[in-house]
């Protein structure tokens, strides 16, 4: 084994196809995943729009598609991937499924985040007129954040290591050139080298995250 002739263009470019399908796949799935968790939290039990039925068909889709193993899911919506990004390779193929499959996850950790607002908090809040949106806005949202930027970093550590099996179906990045140099031509090296990327990008968004929680925990 030898790190002397390594591909450094090959994986400086697959860092960069990971970092671009983290943060897009992050940005999308916070956009629709945030909305999806606070629905979940006002329609659950003694909650403002309190809604059994809702609640409960919401929290079955989503635990449907919770409960499918993401390298099952990427096979599995392949051509809706293919009839929405036109393709079902590299990063504008991978960011649609990573969006579907952490979406979901995330819109728990939203909920879990909000129920653990004081409901003294929701209650004042309601006492002085404010409406359900001003509430949300004004009041849950601000709150919890400490809790949802939690949220935002675990699921950042969810999508990294749902791009690397992504890499298993030519969806670019770190994974697929661990697979395409270690398991079809045998080259160890460059797999232990993306691995040890891969270790230190978890360690930095980890990092990074809890440094936001305290600092907005101080608030």
């Amino acid at each position: 084994m030898s790190f002397e002739n390594l591909y450094w263009s090959d994986i400086l470019t697959a860092l960069a196809q990971t970092l671009a399908m983290v943060s897009g796949a992050l940005v999308l799935t916070v956009i629709l995943g945030l909305p999806l968790g606070t629905l979940l939290f006002l329609t659950g039990r003694q909650q403002p729009f309190e809604q059994p039925a809702a609640y409960a068909g919401l929290s079955f889709v989503l635990n449907i598609i919770r409960s499918v193993p993401f390298i099952i899911l990427l096979i599995v919506l392949m051509p809706v991937t293919v009839i929405v990004t036109g393709t079902s390779l590299g990063i504008r193929g991978v960011v649609f499924p990573l969006v579907i499959g952490t979406a979901p996850f995330f819109a728990r950790l939203v909920e879990t985040a909000l129920r653990e607002v004081d409901r003294g908090i929701i209650e004042a809040s309601q006492a002085m007129g404010a409406s359900t949106a001003q509430t949300i806005f004004r009041a849950i949202l601000p709150e919890a954040l400490p809790s949802l930027l939690a949220a935002v970093t675990v699921t950042s550590i969810v999508l990294v290591d749902y791009t690397a099996m992504a890499g298993a179906i030519g969806g670019g990045g770190l994974g697929d050139l661990a697979i395409r140099y270690d398991y079809h031509r045998f080259q160890t090296e460059i797999m232990l080298v993306c691995v040890a990327i891969l270790i230190v990008f978890v360690q930095l968004l980890q990092a990074s995250g809890n440094r936001l929680v305290t600092h907005f925990s101080r608030k």
